[in-house]
Order: structure tokens, then C-alpha cells, then sequence
């Protein structure tokens, strides 16, 4: 096996095993070798994971946010001297080729850790001067433990973007990873501690999704964060506020991406291809509903068909390949009966829709022509590199379409025209959009979704009011009258 950890779990500062859980076997998607094999976790190591992180939470809280930051901002140093490394191991674990990995996983992760990390010591309250010398002043204060369940897309990230903020406002945390991603989050849980983290306040898990139901519904919670589909989005959410717990939900989507007449067809083009194909379709804002107006829908099928030509195709470890294979057999099952369902419903294949025969789980690039929007292929979520084109005539039109889901997450607008760009985008029923670019995510900038698409925003100073509340203290100086 290539990336066996020291054991499944990391909880309190050290790595825990338990092999009475379930084997999870680590696949690399680009051969089906299994290269590593990790124990779900028991009751006994949930138990000791939440009271491991309850344990620690005060006395973290208790540091100054600037002593918060100085260890966060190491992580993040340490994270990017090893970005090759780590860029490795999360090519083995999702399939990803390393040319992207390389550039927009671990480094996305200490960035996310450095601008926390940064923020942690300016976390303050306010003071709200009040009639007679009286006046009221706010505490920024923690929530406890929170929980962080992550997707197989981009794990490395997921886990950073979830614990940095978490940190930087005082609370403790336990991580699950997906299960088909399980080996990068132990990685960020060794660094924390390298960097100085008392033990106990980042804690990683193993498992499926009954491992994620007993944290989410435990009473030592106090926050829920969750990266996945709406479907398991909904179960966690109404789960957790059974309970009254702070939540964040960050799900799917099948977001619009407009290209106008007047737009420069390169650039929509290469919009169109980091929002349908980076991580072989597998991000959960990709702008999968491209509708383009029909006086140039021609230009942009024929231009498109040539930069997919271009695509390399192959080892995911080799920094020459730039479209790897999918993260599993069963992911890749899934997206090749859309592409079924695709053509059956009559929409126009024009280019891949075809597995590719070896080892691993590849299929090419995919592009459908001629959709329309009661199309499963433009309803449903597939992710998977499959685009459906639509066309339009008119804006109007185009944006009532493109709002017509029941998701919200993403959705882009390309064209040279920037009046019309901003009223498109005011127009958008979408938590985060684009102008003339796609799938940029900085971590200085708030991501998330509205609808069905989710709750609560990740990055940014946004994200310190859902890792955090406020306390109000009313003080009075003058005489305090009462009726009797």
C-alpha cells in the first residue's frame, strides 16, 4: 500500500486506532489499487474525539485571538513547504491530476489558514454609548465544538476551510472526511500540531454516514458544517436543529453560466471548461447549464471541441495530465447514465460520452448540444464532466431560465457589455456569481449558496459570524429607578 497513515484516526494530538470499526479500503481512481486501508470509527472513538476537543475548547478560548493566529499562520507556512507532498497525497486520494493539486488544494488550505490566522486577533466586540453615561458593550465569543463533514472533491481544502475559521474564533473541532478521501485531513491534524496546537482542538474521524449522524446529533456540539448534496444536506440540517445547533451548509448545484453574442468566445470558452471539467466535473459549483445566444452557439461548440482536443488525458501523478480519472467505479457508473439519459431524451452529443477503457475510472470530457430545460441533463445534478449547451435569444428569457431550479449556488455571466453584466448578475437567484470568469475562490471572499443550494457562507470575515456569537452586557452608571 503507497499511503497507509499511522492509523485511522487523530484525536487529542496523536493518531488512534481501533479496529473493531469497518475496513474502509483507500482506492487511487486512477488505477483501482487500494492504497491504504483505515477502520471507521466506533462509538468509543467518537466518544473520545468530542470529549477530547470539549476538553480542550476552554482553554483555547482562553488564549488571546493573536496566540490563535500565530499558530495558525505557522500551519500555514509549514502547509505550503510541503504543498508538493501533500499535492501527491491528495492526487492518491481523489485521482485529481497533480497539475491541479499542486496549485489549488493544499495551497487553498494555507491560504485559508493564514487569513484566519490573521484575523483570529482582531475578533472584537463593540461599545454603544447610551443616554447619562450608560452604555452597552458586545463580547465575540465562541461556540464550543464544532463538527466538520467533508466531501471527496477537494479534502485538503474542505478540512481547512472548515477548521481555520473555527479556530481563529476559539471553538475546538472533529473532522470527518468522506470516506473516499480519508487520508489528507490526518496530514492537516499532524501540521496543526507541529505548529503548536494544543492537542485536542483539530481531531480527525473515520466513516460512513452513521459516524456523521452521532456527531452531528451529540449534545457536546455546538456547530454543524457540512460540505456535500442537498439531499444528505437536508437530513443533517433538520438533524441538527432538532437540537439547536449552529449550521452551515454548503451543497449542489446546477448552476447557469450565460454566454452573450458580444462576449470574447476564448475566455467563455475557457470559463466553460474550468466550470464543467477542473476535477473531471467533480466541484460542487461548476456551471454545468451553459446557455449561449445563438449567434454565436456554432463558434463556441467548434472552439470548445478544439480545447478539449487538448486535453491530456492520463497518470494524474504525471504533471503533464490535466484531466484525470473520476473519484470512484460507482461515481463514474453514475455519470455515464446521465450520459444515457442524455441522448434517450434527444439532446445532441457532440463530443466524448464514452468511457475509456484501462484501469481506473476514466471517461472523456463530455458535451451536449440542442438541451432543453426539462432535460434530466439539465435539471439534475450530476457531477461528472458532462456540459449540457442550451440556447436563447434574448436576456429576458435567458434569465428566467437560468433561475428556474431549485438550486443557487453559482452562476456566471459572459459578456463585454459591464452594464449588462451587473444587472444579469443582480438578477441571479445565486449566492455567488461571476463576471467574465469562473470558480474562482479566494478565501478573502464569501462562498456559499441560497435555496436549496445551502446555509451560511465559508470564507471571508463572513464567516467568523457563523463560527461565533455575540454577547450583549448592558451597563448602567446613573441610579436605577423602578415603578415600586
Amino acid at each position: 500500500m503507497r499511503a497507509q497513515p499511522k492509523a485511522s484516526h487523530f484525536i487529542g494530538g496523536e493518531y488512534v486506532e481501533d479496529t473493531d470499526g469497518t475496513q474502509i479500503d483507500v482506492v487511487f481512481p486512477a488505477t483501482g489499487e487500494v492504497i491504504a486501508k483505515l477502520h471507521s470509527a466506533t462509538p468509543a472513538i467518537i466518544d473520545k474525539a468530542l470529549d477530547a476537543a470539549k476538553s480542550a475548547q476552554a482553554d483555547w478560548a482562553a488564549m488571546t485571538g493573536t496566540e490563535r493566529g500565530r499558530i495558525l499562520r505557522r500551519a500555514a507556512d509549514i502547509m505550503r513547504e510541503r504543498n508538493h507532498d501533500l499535492s501527491v497525497l491528495e492526487t492518491l486520494d481523489t485521482g485529481k491530476p497533480y497539475q491541479e493539486t499542486s496549485v489549488a488544494d493544499a495551497t487553498s488550505g494555507a491560504d485559508a489558514l493564514e487569513y484566519f490566522g490573521g484575523l483570529a486577533g482582531s475578533l472584537t466586540g463593540e461599545h454603544i454609548p447610551m443616554a447619562n453615561g450608560d452604555f452597552v458593550y458586545t463580547r465575540r465569543e465562541a461556540l464550543g465544538v464544532c463538527v466538520g463533514i467533508g466531501a471527496w472533491n477537494y479534502p485538503t481544502q474542505i478540512a481547512c476551510w472548515k477548521a481555520a475559521p473555527a479556530l481563529a474564533c476559539g471553538n475546538t473541532s472533529v473532522f470527518k472526511p468522506s470516506e473516499m478521501t480519508p487520508l489528507s485531513a490526518l496530514k492537516v491534524a499532524e501540521i496543526l500540531m507541529e505548529a503548536g496546537a494544543p492537542a485536542g482542538i483539530f481531531n480527525v474521524v473515520q466513516g460512513y454516514g452513521e459516524v456523521g449522524g452521532a456527531l452531528v446529533t451529540d449534545p457536546r456540539v455546538a456547530k454543524v458544517s457540512l460540505t456535500g448534496s442537498v439531499p444528505t444536506g437536508k437530513k443533517v440540517y433538520a438533524a441538527a436543529a432538532a437540537e439547536m445547533k449552529h449550521v452551515t451548509m454548503e451543497l449542489g448545484g446546477k448552476s447557469p453560466m450565460i454566454v452573450f453574442d458580444d462576449a470574447n468566445v476564448e475566455n467563455a470558452v475557457s470559463g466553460a471548461i474550468l466550470g464543467n471539467f477542473y476535477s473531471s466535473g467533480q466541484v460542487c459549483s461548476n456551471g454545468t447549464r451553459v446557455f449561449v445566444q445563438k449567434g454565436i452557439k456554432e463558434a463556441f461548440l467548434k472552439r470548445l471541441a478544439e480545447r478539449l482536443d487538448g486535453a491530456v488525458i492520463g497518470d494524474p501523478l504525471d504533471p503533464n495530465t490535466s484531466f484525470g480519472p473520476m473519484v470512484s467505479q460507482g461515481q463514474l457508473n453514475i455519470v455515464m447514465t446521465y450520459v444515457e439519459k442524455g441522448k434517450e431524451e434527444g439532446a445532441r452529443l457532440v463530443y466524448g460520452g464514452e468511457r475509456i477503457s484501462g484501469d481506473g475510472f476514466y471517461m472523456k470530457p463530455t458535451v451536449f448540444a440542442d438541451v432543453t430545460d426539462d432535460m434530466t441533463i439539465a435539471r439534475e445534478e450530476i457531477f461528472g464532466p458532462v456540459m449540457s449547451v442550451l440556447d436563447f435569444d434574448t436576456e429576458d428569457e435567458v434569465m428566467a431560465r437560468a433561475n428556474d431550479t431549485e438550486f443557487g449556488l453559482a452562476a456566471g455571466v459572459f459578456t463585454n457589455d459591464l452594464t449588462r453584466a451587473h444587472r444579469v448578475v443582480a438578477g441571479f437567484e445565486a449566492g455567488t456569481c461571476y463576471i467574465n470568469t469562473y470558480n474562482d475562490a479566494p478565501v478573502e471572499a464569501p462562498f456559499g449558496g441560497t435555496k436549496a443550494s445551502g446555509v451560511g457562507r465559508e470564507n471571508a470575515k463572513a464567516a467568523i459570524e457563523h463560527y461565533s456569537e455575540l454577547k450583549t452586557v448592558y451597563v448602567r452608571l446613573s441610579d436605577l429607578e423602578a415603578p415600586f
